[in-house]
């Protein structure tokens, strides 16, 4: 957990346990977003090589559309994190965001302009940002405290499942139907629509505890300024984390920059996805019992290999070598980011805490895009990784000379 005074520190470790211990809610969301990825990344793993071969628009411009699109995302988190607090109530916010992700989804495919596809990102990414605070709040609801990492992490690892199946129907139907993009992104509208029926039918909205009752935060943005100061320190972590990782469209265009057919350009999704799949239930559990630092320095030095990886490929087995080597970083980091905000914040402002975290990585994130997308343009694709791995490796030395400080 952490501390008033900003440290991180390790908690009294419970026993191990498994995922069947896991609330059946919690296991409901894992399955929302599990479909709603499925649907999302098989439009993503194809939208780069869209927007630069059917609609022919510039690297610079894909920086600034997936940069825009991801900020928005996070953004908005900040009102919808506040307005949940605000209400007690995370459920109907999931859903409203859950359910413009799956509207938006048609869009893709009758898009004749980067208008549309920019339209249609920026709706999708409202969406996500309307539904990430409430739901990461009711995660840390519904679970028991000391299986919080556990429950984390199986959200990520279900929703990292998606992410592997949406490239992988992408990769199946760009065969099926002969390398036609647009017909392959009919395919994922119906996995965004089962996940809003999952959603609304398997989900509890939990009881608030009566002890809460009388501590409604009020309906502002100077609430965040009751969240303590060991949550800030999470929060400028996060953001170093996400500005030493620019959006995944880069790694898509990587592997079509070295020479991979376009009908195979989401098997480094896939790839990708696996690794994250297999390592964030485990590492969210380990969470629960070991140091945090023990697991982001790892994570870290991953983020580290994969930029050096994909800035040096010469073939698509370097990439996919990257790529694998990316979402083990995430595998290690992002469950655990989510446990220590939840661990960090007071029950009554845990959406809000969510959503302050999340507008602070949108602004990183934007800004990472954006400066990939000009470095690409400029100086080349293996630039742009270089100065990922650099970013990646000021994160590391940051927490590094921090804990040495606060331990003596």
């Amino acid at each position: 957990m952490v501390s008033s005074d900003s440290t991180l520190v390790p908690v009294t470790r419970p026993p191990v346990t498994t995922f069947r211990a896991l609330p059946p809610g919690i296991w409901a969301l894992g399955l929302v977003s599990m479909f709603m990825d499925t649907s999302s990344e098989l439009v993503h793993s194809l939208l780069p090589v869209f927007m630069t071969s059917v609609l022919g628009v510039s690297m610079l411009t894909v920086g600034v559309v997936e940069g825009v699109a991801e900020a928005t995302a996070s953004f908005t988190r900040i009102f919808s994190g506040v307005l949940s607090d605000y209400a007690g109530k995370r459920k109907f916010l999931v859903v409203v965001g859950y359910g413009l992700g799956a509207i938006t989804k048609p869009m893709f495919p009758l898009a004749g302009s980067i208008g549309w596809v920019f339209s249609a990102r920026f709706v999708d990414r409202v969406g996500k940002g309307i539904r990430g605070a409430p739901r990461d709040a009711l995660v840390a609801d519904i679970a028991p405290p000391r299986l919080r990492g556990a429950a984390y992490g199986l959200r990520q690892s279900l929703d990292s499942v998606g992410a592997l199946l949406g490239p992988l129907l992408a990769v199946a139907f760009m065969a099926w139907f002969a390398g036609d993009i647009r017909a392959v992104l009919w395919v994922g509208v119906a996995p965004a629509f089962i996940s809003v029926a999952v959603l609304v039918a398997a989900v509890p909205e939990p009881e608030r505890p009566q002890s809460d009752a009388g501590r409604r935060p009020p309906l502002a943005m100077a609430a965040v300024k009751r969240l303590p100061v060991g949550y800030w320190f999470i929060v400028l972590l996060g953001a170093l984390f996400t500005l030493a990782r620019f959006s995944e469209a880069f790694l898509v265009l990587r592997a079509q920059d070295v020479g991979l057919a376009v009908g195979y350009v989401p098997m480094v999704m896939i790839v990708m996805n696996v690794i994250y799949a297999a390592s964030a239930y485990p590492a969210g559990s380990i969470a629960d019992r070991l140091k945090e630092r023990q697991l982001f320095i790892p994570g870290l030095a991953m983020l580290v290999a994969a930029d050096v990886a994909l800035a040096a490929a010469a073939s698509p087995f370097t990439v996919f070598v990257g790529a694998a080597l990316w979402g083990l970083h995430m595998g290690l980091t992002q469950g655990l980011l989510s446990k220590l905000v939840a661990d960090a914040s007071p029950a009554e402002l845990r959406s809000t805490a969510f959503g302050a975290f999340n507008l602070v990585s949108g602004g990183a994130v934007l800004l990472a895009s954006v400066v990939a997308g000009m470095l690409w343009s400029a100086f080349g694709p293996a630039f742009t990784f270089v100065g990922g791995a650099a970013l990646a490796t000021l994160a590391g030395l940051v927490l590094f000379a921090y804990q040495s400080s606060a331990a003596e």
